[in-house]
């Protein structure tokens, strides 16, 4: 008599959905996504679209940081490497949006594979510092550059379409961005069922180790910087279709530190992580105001205080996960569900 789950061949060993009960569990959660819009005003539908637009930005980073080990403070540049590359190819060069979208993943690939090339000689510090650079070089780049970019007035494009199909409205953009969400995850999970992915740990456990082994360190490093900074190209992008006004401040450093909080907050190294983070950081300053509308109800003069201690929340909620979680909340997720798995027993 079998005891348990046993896979007894090597494609059953190799799949991502083992058992009928975890397809099953996929298929209703992809279904409950799909009817989510038509269940929720358009208020609701916007933030999902900002957290799908963070979802696919934060497995970047996650690429490069939490199964490389190379830190990064320059994603929220590349992402607007990508919005820009949209925005100068639909305004200028008279492209549609759809062939935009692939092309501003390779500019920004290119750029990030650039701005990685130091991560051979530089490490840790040494090395967010270089990546700080590159942030500095592409906003002042966005900024001065105005005959391409249009400086601090930004760029405008047409809104996207899709046949006669406009992604105008809130509904239809959820659609989209939702199906290349789901896209990025699975080709993430995948990446790291591969050798390249394999590669990318090795690095990130012990480069030395690694060499040995015969993996090319430059050739993975820079491809790692190239690959986080394709996924955040392609966040800008969907960022620039949605908001249809492409202005510098929506890439500068705050963005890259908001990404990063996504990946500590959410799980180092974790697919789930980075889509959990993502949720939790553009849902936490929705909290906070709901949170200060409630109290200052009875309370108007705390209600000023919580909403301008905004920046404090976001920095001590970071500084409790790195003490107290350093896993993220995919760790504590994980927790929860092997208590019930078990429970009402302990082991």
């Amino acid at each position: 008599m079998d005891c348990g789950i046993f896979a007894t061949s090597y494609r059953e060993d190799m799949a991502v959905l083992f058992t009928p009960a975890a397809k099953a569990k996929v298929a209703v959660i992809i279904a409950l996504f799909l009817v989510f819009p038509l269940l929720v005003n358009d208020y609701y539908t916007s933030v999902a679209n900002l957290v799908a637009i963070a979802v696919i930005g934060a497995l970047g980073l996650n690429i490069l940081t939490g199964f490389t080990g190379q830190i990064s403070i320059g994603h929220g540049a590349f992402m607007g490497v990508g919005a820009y590359t949209v925005g100068v190819l639909t305004t200028k060069l008279g492209l549609s949006y759809w062939a935009a979208l692939p092309l501003a993943g390779f500019m920004a690939a290119m750029v990030g594979a650039v701005f990685g090339i130091p991560s051979l000689r530089l490490k840790g510090l040494y090395l967010a510092i270089a990546t700080l650079a590159a942030q500095v070089i592409i906003e002042y780049t966005i900024m001065h550059w105005t005959g391409l970019t249009g400086g601090s007035a930004g760029i405008v494009i047409q809104p996207p379409t899709l046949g006669s199909v406009s992604l105008t409205n809130d509904t239809s953009f959820y659609y989209f961005a939702f199906c290349l969400t789901l896209i990025a995850v699975v080709a993430t999970v995948n990446l790291f069922r591969s050798r390249v992915g394999r590669a990318f740990m090795a690095v990130r456990d012990r480069d030395l180790a690694a060499s040995v082994m015969g993996i090319n360190l430059l050739q993975y490093k820079v491809m790692a910087f190239g690959l986080s900074a394709f996924y955040a190209g392609i966040a800008g992008a969907l960022l620039a279709g949605y908001q249809r006004v492409i202005t510098p401040e929506n890439f500068t450093v705050d963005v890259s530190i908001q990404y990063l909080a996504m990946i500590i907050i959410g799980g180092l190294g974790s697919v789930m992580g980075s889509v959990y983070g993502a949720v939790f950081i553009i849902l936490l300053p929705i909290g906070i105001r709901a949170a200060a509308g409630f109290v200052g109800a009875f309370f108007p003069d705390i209600q000023n205080l919580l909403l301008a201690a905004q920046t404090a929340f976001f920095g001590l909620i970071v500084i409790l996960f790195l003490i107290f979680e350093p896993e993220g909340l995919a760790k504590l997720w994980n927790d929860v569900k092997n208590y019930f798995r078990l429970w009402p027993f302990s082991y």
